[in-house]
């Protein structure tokens, strides 16, 4: 390992058109980091760098607030002599204020005092126990299609060659020193066997729970952009705290990022291997974007299998204090693109994963767009993250999230500990993003204490202590290039490990003797809900759709249906609930599916607009449709009737369902009862004729938008009315609002549709009256063909 010196030499930031005054000689560690903090004060504060008394008071009183903070747990012996000076200096302040103008040179030096004592203060801290800190340099991700989209700052091609892992030791001394922890390692194995790891560009790493080994990873940043290949994706590599023993886990063309220790040893980390793209990309082939999610690996690389299979994008897996996986999901099944990019949580597994904070935003306005890089509390049940835009980076401003409290669509959940940085996008305009990507990286060390990467222009962000008293400490700053992902390097408690309930790993697999169990979901009651069912409900059946990955990389090429970004789906069929509103049935294994709950006529009265999977072996159960997470069940009952009897296969809709297709769904009932009517009576042609850009028929074109239903996905759809919102309203949606359904009876010139028939057009309206049923052979499909998705 190789020593590289200190701190950066003293400089004044330049910020709020503060003069940057740098000086000529370097300066300890604590003189540099406490000027350098009063010049970012200042210039938040003002235009000037003239110190007022009553800012040097403010900052004597808030060192104070400080010290009788941290009192009870602190060191007397340090601390108390660090109250006294302050005392003193507050003194000397008040009689050279007594006797009349103070020279702004001599209240400069008070502040400058007062600073240093309430760094000196800040740094008693006894939650700052460790003496060293990892973390890494590396440039921000430039060109302007990332001030369009927060998926591709994780793409290899988009990272700009420079910095490393380093560690910085002593950092709350008078001397730290910084150490690049690879600067004399080379790849033990694999295709870089041999190399440094240089220039390239490294993102997030993970300590593991002994201290002793560290996880990260690296790209070589080469190749064409956008390109996807070995030498410009994202791999993960392993080495030891003290640099040895560097060797690379993950290879290939696709992205592999954001590893995570799990208590039971195995890797959690988001990739690109399951494959599919953005729906709401970009045109290819400039920047296509494809998808990454949760994959887990054993510790040496071997035995990757994928935790999710959601159809959109995940990010920065952590572990609950519980031993639960906690990440960020993009979840925009029917919805809003922008505004659902909150935690979600997992057993280690990847079974089970719910939305606990964020994903119904009442308003756009009202809430986080994106909260990122969530990680546990230690000794709390709430959660740090960072409030980040749809259209930016990962970087914002640093909430507290309280899952134990009751969401309501807006702030309920969150406390802000950064306030005077707004959330982007949420509260800003678009062309203000950029300047409040201030904070990142939160490495929470209490419910009070933190290490962040900070930056008051967004540029070079440098190592700092805050705390939510808006206290903030300069730890660490290279002019050159921002650091990154501060963490404590040092042991951690082990959460508990949760035993694994699927049989997808190899070592699970094993354990069974190669006898993969098939899974199952489990329905206590639909009737238990936090929603008003529409009055005399009856439930009879769920449906299960499936929401397709997209294989084809620019927006809406090929369109689905109407709907702008909308998700190609497939039908997969129904299962019956009892009376008393459960049901049990086999579960589709490895897709990413949601539920609809059905009528006596088949018509869906509440539907999921996002979406759950099972592995193998899983037993899924769910309490209710939309239950709640905060109140027990409605009322005690006996054994549910659905777990008396074995599980219901699901049963297929009509021909057309699955795979989907309009042609083959919808307009044999059409050119039944329809077509020839309407072409001489009213003109209307609802034959299946295919016409325009998009390959839809000329009946889907009459009836899809004027008599059909559909949620908008795009931009602001959350303010659109009856096609808009983040929850479904039982009863107002699909066929059951659909217009088309008033012309399907005997008042519509004597129409008369047989069962069947009329349950083809109730699940076309259902399933958001889509046309195409698969993103790839769109003529084929235009003809009636059967067509299956190249992924599912």
């Amino acid at each position: 390992m190789r020593k590289t010196g200190g701190v950066p030499r003293r400089q004044w930031l330049a910020a709020a058109g503060l003069a940057v005054l740098a000086a000529a000689q370097a300066l300890g560690a604590e003189t540099h980091a406490a000027e350098t903090h009063a010049a970012e004060t200042h210039a938040a504060d003002s235009d000037t760098t003239q110190v007022t008394p009553v800012q040097a008071k403010e900052v004597i009183d808030r060192a104070r607030k400080l010290a009788d903070r941290l009192r009870p747990a602190a060191e007397p012996t340090r601390l108390d002599p660090l109250v006294l000076a302050l005392r003193q200096l507050e003194d000397r302040l008040d009689g050279l204020e007594s006797g009349g103008d103070i020279p702004a040179a001599v209240l400069q030096e008070i502040d400058l005092q007062a600073r240093r004592l309430a760094r000196q203060i800040a740094f008693s801290n006894p939650r700052l126990d460790f003496d060293k800190i990892l973390f890494v340099k590396r440039h921000d991700p430039a060109g302007l299609h990332l001030s369009r989209h927060m998926v591709h700052q994780y793409y290899g091609y988009a990272a700009l060659p420079g910095g490393g892992l380093y560690v910085l030791s002593d950092p709350f001394s008078d001397a730290p020193q910084l150490t690049d922890l690879l600067a004399d390692s080379r790849v033990e194995n694999g295709r870089l066997a041999g190399r440094r790891l240089e220039p390239g560009t490294f993102l997030r790493p993970e300590v593991s729970f002994d201290g002793r080994t560290i996880l990260f990873a690296y790209t070589e940043a080469l190749g064409e952009k956008p390109e996807w290949s070995p030498q410009s994706c994202f791999h993960i590599f392993r080495v030891n705290a003290d640099g040895t023993g560097l060797v690379q886990l993950t290879d290939g063309p696709w992205n592999d990022f954001d590893p995570c220790f799990l208590p039971d040893g195995r890797i959690a980390f988001i990739s690109e291997r399951r494959g599919g793209y953005l729906r709401c990309g970009a045109s290819a082939p400039r920047w296509p974007s494809p998808t990454y999610t949760l994959h887990s690996m054993e510790p040496d690389g071997s035995d990757v299998i994928a935790l999710s299979f959601h159809e959109t994008h995940e990010w920065n897996p952590s572990v609950s204090r519980d031993g639960m996986l906690v990440y960020t999901r993009w979840d925009y099944v029917d919805r809003d693109t922008d505004i659902a990019h909150h935690p979600w949580i997992s057993y280690p597994d990847g079974r089970d994963p719910r939305s606990y904070h964020g994903n119904y935003p009442e308003k756009r306005e009202s809430r986080p767009w994106m909260e990122m890089q969530i990680r546990a509390i230690p000794e709390s049940h709430r959660y740090v993250a960072v409030a980040a835009a749809h259209h930016g980076q990962e970087f914002g401003s640093l909430v507290l999230i309280d899952p134990r409290w009751e969401d309501d669509g807006a702030l309920s959940q969150l406390t802000r500990l950064t306030p005077e940085v707004p959330f982007p996008e949420a509260e800003t305009s678009h062309a203000d993003i950029a300047a409040t990507m201030v904070y990142g990286t939160p490495w929470p060390l209490s419910e009070e204490d933190y290490l962040v990467v900070y930056d008051p222009q967004a540029k070079n962000r440098g190592i700092y202590w805050i705390d939510r008293d808006g206290n903030r400490e300069l730890i660490y700053r290279d002019p050159a290039i921002s650091c990154y992902a501060p963490m404590a390097l040092r042991s951690r408690p082990v959460p508990p490990v949760i035993p694994r309930q699927t049989v997808q790993a190899a070592r699970d697999i094993a354990a069974v003797g190669g006898n993969v169990p098939p899974a199952t979901i489990a329905l206590m009651n639909v009737y238990d809900s936090d929603f008003a069912w529409p009055a005399g409900t009856e439930i009879h059946a769920l449906r299960v759709i499936q929401v397709l990955p997209k294989t084809t990389s620019p927006t809406n090429q090929p369109r689905i249906g109407a709907a702008d970004q909308t998700n190609a789906r497939a039908v997969l069929g129904t299962v019956p609930v009892e009376a008393d509103g459960s049901a049990l049935f086999e579960a589709p294994l490895g897709k990413a599916v949601y539920f609809q709950a059905l009528d006596a006529d088949g018509m869906a009265v509440q539907s999921m607009r996002s979406a759950t999977y099972v592995h193998p072996g899983e037993r899924l159960v769910c309490q209710g449709c939309h239950e709640r997470k905060h109140k027990p069940p409605s009322s005690a009952r006996g054994t549910p009737l659905a777990l008396l009897r074995a599980p219901s296969p699901i049963t297929p809709e009509p021909s057309g369902a699955n795979p989907f297709s309009y042609v083959r769904l919808v307009q044999p009932v059409l050119d039944r009862h329809c077509v020839e009517c309407h072409r001489r009576e009213a003109a209307v042609d609802l034959s299946g004729v295919i016409e325009g850009r998009h390959r839809f028929s000329r009946s889907y074109n009459h009836l899809a938008s004027r008599y059909g239903f559909y949620y908008d996905t795009s931009l602001g759809s959350l303010h659109r009315p009856g096609r808009g919102g983040a929850r479904t309203e039982a009863g107002r949606f699909g066929a059951r609002a659909a217009k088309l359904m008033a012309f399907l009876g005997d008042s519509h010139y004597g129409v008369q549709l047989d069962p069947e028939e009329r349950r083809r057009v109730i699940v076309w309206l259902d399933a958001n009256s889509e046309f195409f049923g698969a993103y790839e052979d769109i003529d084929a499909q235009a003809r009636g063909e059967i067509v299956f998705p190249s992924l599912d």
